[in-house]
C-alpha cells in the first residue's frame, strides 16, 4: 500500500530544500545515459536481441573482449562501508551515499571516467573483500573510499593481491600524492630539499599513515607521527601492527610525548587528525616553516594564525589558497591506469602522478601557489600521461 506523506513531513522536506546543498542533492547527483540511439527496430535488434547475442558469445570465448565491447574499461566502482566518511566518522552506508555520488561525479567531470557509487552494508574485512571480488567483473577499477583504519589497509592489500585491475584507496593514496606534490613545491620555494625536512604528522588513520609512508619513501629527512595518545615511537605500548611498522621506520629522533614537543624546530606540519594545534606550537617551528592543516571542515590551526609564522600554508578547503584536494589526483590516476589497462597501480605510478602534479605549477610557484587548482585544465592530462607512461615502464600495462 502506498504511503502518503503527512503535511508535517512535506513541510520538513520543503524546509530542507531552502538549503542550497539539499536542493542540489534532491534526486541524487547521477543518472545513467545510453551512448547509442534506439530509434527503430533495426537499432533495437543491434543493441539488444538478437545482435547482442553475437557479442555475448564472442566474449564467452574470449573474456578479454569485454573490455572492448562493454563499458567495463571505462567504469570504476566507488566502494564504501560508511565507517569513516569525510569528517563525519562512522555514519553508515546510506548516509555515505551522497559522498560516493559526489566522488563519481568528480571522476566524470575531471577525467571522463564513469563511476558507480556502491555503499555496502557490511564492515568485516572478509565480507568486504568477498563482496568486492564478486562485483569486480563489472568494473575496470575499484576506488575504495571512507573505510576506517586499520581495516582499510588489509582490505586494499587483499583486493590488490586477488584482482588484476587497479585498486586504490583514495583516502590513503590520493591524499599522499597531492601532499607530496605540494610539499615538493613548498620545499623548492623555501630553497630546501626533501631530505633536509623534518616533518610532524598529526593523525595515524588511513591518510596519516599513508602520507607518512609516501613522504618517507620520497626521501623526507625524518617524520614523527602522532595519534590521539601522542607520538608514535618504538617501544610504545598498545600500537596495532600497522603503527608498529610505522614506529620502526619513522621518528628517527626518538621523540615521545606530545605533538607540541615534536613541532619545536620542525620544518613541516601535516594535519590529518581533526584535532587542534596551538598557536604557540606553530610559532615554535623552524624559520620558513610549512603548515598543511588539512582537516575538513575545521583545520588543525586557522590559516590566518599559521600565516603569522609559516612561509607556506595549505588546507583542505576551497576558500583558502593551496587546497590539498584529492580530486587533483584520483581521476587522472585511474584514467591513466585504465587507458593502458594496467593490472595494478604501482608505487612508481603514484610518484609519477605527484611529480607531474607538482610540475604543473612551474613558474607560477609562490607562497599561495604550491599546488594547482582542481580547475586548472593542465592537471588531468599531465597526471594521465605520467601514470600511463609509468605503467608501461613498470610492466603492468596491457596496452
Amino acid at each position: 500500500m502506498a504511503v502518503t506523506p503527512s503535511s508535517a513531513s512535506l513541510e520538513a522536506l520543503q524546509s530542507l530544500d531552502l538549503d542550497p546543498a539539499f536542493a542540489l542533492h534532491r534526486g541524487g547527483k547521477l543518472e545513467i545515459r545510453s551512448t547509442v540511439p534506439v530509434r527503430d527496430a533495426g537499432d533495437l535488434a543491434l543493441a539488444y536481441t538478437p545482435g547482442v547475442a553475437r557479442v555475448c558469445s564472442a566474449i564467452a570465448d574470449a573474456p578479454e573482449l569485454a573490455k572492448d565491447y562493454t563499458w567495463i574499461s571505462n567504469v570504476v566502482a566507488v566502494v564504501s562501508d560508511g565507517t569513516a566518511v569525510l569528517g563525519l566518522g562512522d555514519i553508515g552506508p546510506a548516509a555515505a551515499m551522497p559522498v560516493m555520488e559526489g566522488k563519481a561525479l568528480l571522476f566524470k567531470q575531471f577525467a571522463g571516467v564513469d563511476a558507480v557509487p556502491i555503499c555496502l552494508d557490511c564492515t568485516g574485512v572478509d565480507e568486504l573483500v568477498e563482496t568486492v571480488v564478486r562485483l569486480a567483473p563489472s568494473f575496470g577499477g575499484i576506488n575504495l573510499e571512507d573505510i576506517s583504519a586499520p581495516r582499510c589497509f588489509e582490505v586494499e592489500a587483499r583486493l590488490r593481491e586477488i584482482l588484476d585491475i587497479p585498486v586504490f584507496h583514495d583516502d590513503q593514496h590520493g591524499t599522499a600524492i597531492v601532499t607530496l606534490a605540494a610539499l615538493r613545491n613548498a620545499a623548492r620555494l623555501t630553497g630546501r630539499s626533501l631530505g633536509e625536512l623534518r616533518v610532524v604528522v598529526a593523525g595515524a588513520g588511513a591518510s596519516g599513515i599513508a602520507v607518512s609512508r609516501f613522504l618517507l619513501d620520497a626521501g623526507v629527512g625524518d617524520i614523527a607521527v602522532a595519534d590521539s595518545k601522542g607520538l608514535i615511537h618504538e617501544g610504545r605500548d598498545g600500537l596495532n601492527p600497522v603503527k608498529q611498522v610505522l614506529a620502526r621506520d619513522s621518528n628517527r629522533a626518538g621523540l615521545s610525548g606530545s605533538i607540541e614537543r615534536a613541532l619545536a624546530g620542525a620544518d613541516v606540519f601535516v594535519g590529518l587528525s581533526g584535532s587542534t594545534v596551538s598557536e604557540e606550537a606553530i610559532a615554535s617551528m623552524a624559520p620558513d616553516s610549512i603548515v598543511f592543516a588539512l582537516s575538513n571542515p575545521t583545520p588543525e590551526v586557522r590559516p590566518e594564525i599559521a600565516r603569522k609564522y609559516a612561509r607556506v600554508v595549505a588546507t583542505g578547503r576551497s576558500d583558502f589558497p593551496n587546497q590539498i584536494n584529492n580530486v587533483l589526483a584520483f581521476p587522472g590516476v585511474f584514467r591513466g591506469a585504465m587507458d593502458v589497462r594496467a593490472t595494478t597501480i604501482t608505487e612508481n605510478m603514484k610518484v609519477a602522478a605527484a611529480e607531474a602534479l607538482a610540475a604543473v605549477v612551474g613558474d607560477d610557484l609562490s607562497a599561495d601557489c604550491v599546488i594547482p587548482s582542481p580547475f586548472d585544465e593542465r592537471v588531468a592530462p599531465a597526471v594521465i600521461a605520467a601514470v600511463s607512461a609509468q605503467a608501461r615502464a613498470d610492466g603492468v600495462a596491457r596496452l
